[in-house]
């Protein structure tokens, strides 16, 4: 695969999370009114999602950063202004000792399914599509303005982290570094690289430590409980995650979901098993 992408230069957004997001009038103006903000409406994930699915990719650029091959890309659209994504292709995939071969960029994509689900809208606009290096998912760029470790200690933030630490103990995720958890210029939240997801072994790797052996607030106990496949929600995601895991992942994800329910708490981890490597 080659290391290299078209020649050009990728527009720079500074300041908001995508030139997209400025048509849905979205004010830094909203950083002051704490996490009080606006909700993101409906019509922005339905037409992210069909731009990145058709717009053509028209430059490309690697991330230096990350084990696997990525790249930023602009996507070109007739009706509207460029968009900038991620793209992450089967390909440049690194070959892992305890995940199958070939198989993190649908994981990526299983994990916004599961995020959509719960109307937990933290994971960015994600397809699955083909690329210039292959079949991959294309995430829409978010512009960060700060991390995790401008987060924490922050009680505004308290109820948001609680909700994705709970999103991590049921996805089994093995890599919550700091900076996978990102804060736009606007105040909100999102979760990014969700390629270690859903292992049948527990896997469990993150930095959001505040929540360990405390109890689960009722309310996300609440939420998470339509994931399970007797719910008409929980049956339509278990359909779509078939496509995308072996059912024996599926099979242990609804498993990892009744313990959660019955225990109502977080579980204890290990200082030295329980971390992600350059957890920053």
């Amino acid at each position: 695969m080659k290391k290299g992408g078209d020649k050009g230069t990728l527009p720079v957004v500074s300041g908001r999370p995508n030139l997209l997001f400025s048509q849905w009038g979205f004010d830094k103006r909203d950083m002051a009114r704490g996490l009080k903000l606006r909700p993101i409406p409906a019509e922005f994930w339905a037409e992210t999602v069909d731009a990145l699915q058709t717009g053509r990719i028209t430059v490309t650029q690697p991330n230096p950063r990350g084990s696997n091959y990525t790249f930023f890309v602009r996507i070109s659209l007739d009706s509207r202004p460029p968009i900038l994504a991620v793209y992450k292709p089967r390909a440049g995939e690194v070959p892992l000792w305890d995940f199958p071969d070939g198989t993190l960029y649908r994981r990526e994509y299983a994990a916004y399914l599961v995020s959509q689900a719960l109307n937990w809208r933290f994971i960015p606009p994600t397809v699955i599509r083909d690329g210039p290096h292959g079949i991959g998912i294309v995430q829409l760029f978010i512009q960060p303005a700060g991390t995790y470790l401008n987060l924490r200690g922050d009680p505004r933030y308290l109820p948001h982290l609680e909700r994705l630490a709970l999103f991590d103990l049921i996805t089994n995720n093995a890599d919550r570094k700091a900076h996978h958890c990102l804060c736009d210029a606007e105040g909100r939240l999102w979760s990014i690289d969700h390629g270690l997801t859903f292992n049948v072994v527990f896997k469990l790797r993150t930095v959001l430590w505040e929540f360990v052996d405390r109890p689960i607030s009722p309310r996300l106990l609440r939420e998470v409980s339509v994931l399970l496949p007797q719910h008409p929600v929980g049956a339509r995601l278990a359909e779509d995650l078939r496509q995308l895991l072996d059912p024996t992942e599926v099979e242990v994800f609804h498993r990892r979901i009744r313990q959660v329910l019955k225990t109502g708490r977080f579980p204890r981890l290990d200082p030295y098993r329980n971390v992600p490597f350059g957890w920053w």
